[in-house]
């Protein structure tokens, strides 16, 4: 039997929680920042997370 894998769940929840958060910090009539130094890290740990989905995604072997 073939191992089919899938997205990781583990960087999909963190990613979809801290977007969320995201989305409710952001002013988007303004564009600013709720609190500048902490949304600036969600940003950055938002985009690590989806580059790990992306690159376990990528590895998946073809079928």
């Amino acid at each position: 039997m073939k191992d089919k894998k899938g997205i990781n769940l583990f960087f999909a929840l963190i990613a979809f929680t801290i977007g969320l958060t995201l989305l409710k910090d952001i002013n988007f009539k303004n564009f600013t920042l709720k609190e500048p130094v902490l949304d600036i890290l969600y940003i950055i740990v938002f985009a690590i997370s989806i580059f790990f989905i992306i690159k376990d995604y990528t590895k998946r072997p073809k079928n």
